[in-house]
């Protein structure tokens, strides 16, 4: 924990530190605003660059996500600048912390933040919950928000100022209770947090095992068996599972996933084959259990595995920007791929703002067909020549739909080593209905 609590704090003073530089270089002042500071990118003028905001998680039980995502668009920018911006301008980024469902307000007041910064697009949030939060606050403001790692099935098609470049619940909770079934399993318990995310892909998954021929003993819909985030002690949950005499456990949680782990071995749990993760805790924990004690646990994450040029490219710019080396790619290409989508909608829309970027986004993806694209270089080049553009990201996802979320997504599929940390084994594509 104490690693990863220090990569998330220096992401969030690089965030500060980034955001008091771009302040001190404005060329706006406050008098040339006319009081729409909060009206964020419906603002802008035409003088203006875009500007991206980052609502990421740089604290809380999601911080181990905030180095790739973070990454992801630092490297998305530093290439589209590189290929001569956006509409002739240098874009611009300013960071905030998204913290997690615990506490909303961290959420409520970066938003502010950002859109008195004049951001026309946010990238995140990474939790379903606090998307939910935010995003009347964004969609109210004429920004476009684009979330890397939403998944909740509640934000579909919910606003046409939200997009997201992960898939809904129901094509990760079909491959989770897929997996599960696939053990051997029929008896099936699940420790399920509270909120939106943790319920709604709860129920994706158990549709699958029921539909399958299993059975939920424990954490079940409708049960009420749930936890509330940041629970820490679960001694009674776990003794009420085991009581089940489950053969699978699903833990549906973030960070308080290691507290869940304790209190499992603790209770003569036995980990190998009979575990499953979800992406909210697919992550390393080489440095918080005893080696081997998750080996044989299988998770899985929504979206592509980073892949050879692209990884190192985005680890290369953490260890230069972010001040360390990436421990976890999740989410970092979904958050390279959100922030090359947003620059070329507005490429397309000839303006770089919120509404722009929203009625092209689409087209950019692939919606409309046209000539496909693999970098922010060619698609510039492909619009410039009067084509339409098929945005062929890193995460490997389809067009995006008439929900703004992807039509089709691979789910990643990790086995943890005997060293606690997971690895990458192989891949699945699911289809999205919409």
């Amino acid at each position: 924990m104490n690693r990863r609590m220090t990569v998330a704090t220096r992401g969030l003073a690089i965030a500060a530190a980034l955001s008091l530089g771009l302040t001190a270089c404005s060329t706006t002042s406050d008098d040339d605003s006319s009081g729409d500071e909060a009206s964020g990118g419906s603002s802008s003028s035409a003088d203006d660059g875009l500007v991206v905001g980052t609502l990421l998680p740089l604290t809380g039980t999601l911080a181990y996500l905030g180095p790739p995502e973070v990454a992801g668009v630092g490297l998305a920018v530093d290439e589209i600048n590189k290929a001569g911006g956006v509409l002739g301008k240098d874009v611009t980024i300013e960071g905030a912390d998204s913290g997690d469902s615990t506490d909303m307000n961290v959420s409520t007041q970066s938003t502010t933040d950002l859109l008195k910064r004049k951001s026309d697009v946010i990238i995140g949030a990474a939790s379903s919950s606090v998307s939910i939060n935010v995003v009347d606050q964004i969609a109210g403001a004429d920004v476009m928000q684009i979330s890397p790692a939403n998944t909740s099935t509640t934000l579909s098609g919910y606003s046409p100022f939200y997009a997201r470049t992960a898939p809904p619940d129901s094509v990760q909770g079909n491959a989770l209770g897929s997996l599960i079934l696939d053990s051997g399993a029929t008896k099936v318990g699940m420790l399920v947090q509270n909120e939106d995310y943790g319920t709604g892909l709860r129920d994706n998954v158990q549709k699958t095992i029921e539909a399958g021929g299993g059975q939920v003993v424990y954490g079940a819909t409708d049960a009420g068996q749930e936890f509330q985030p940041g629970e820490s002690n679960f001694s009674a949950q776990v003794t009420d599972l085991l009581a089940q005499k489950p053969d699978a456990i699903a833990v549906i949680a973030f960070d308080e996933t290691k507290a869940i782990i304790t209190e499992l071995v603790a209770q003569g749990w036995k980990m190998d084959g009979t575990t499953f993760f979800c992406d909210g805790n697919t992550a390393s924990y080489e440095k918080d259990f005893d080696p081997g004690t998750l080996k044989g646990v299988v998770g899985t994450i929504p979206g592509a595995e980073a892949q050879g040029d692209f990884k190192d490219r985005l680890n290369t710019y953490s260890k230069d920007n972010n001040g360390g080396e990436l421990t976890s790619y999740a989410y970092g290409p979904e958050s390279y791929d959100a922030t090359i989508l947003a620059a070329l909608a507005a490429v397309r829309g000839g303006a770089a703002d919120g509404k722009t970027i929203s009625e092209n986004i689409k087209s950019v993806s692939g919606a409309d067909g046209g000539t496909e694209v693999k970098t922010f270089e060619e698609g510039v080049k492909a619009l410039k020549a009067g084509d339409d553009i098929h945005y062929v990201g890193v995460a490997g996802t389809g067009p995006l739909n008439e929900d703004n979320d992807p039509s089709s997504a691979f789910i990643g599929v990790y086995d943890y080593d005997g060293k606690n940390v997971q690895q990458f084994t192989r891949s699945v594509e699911g289809k999205i209905g919409g």
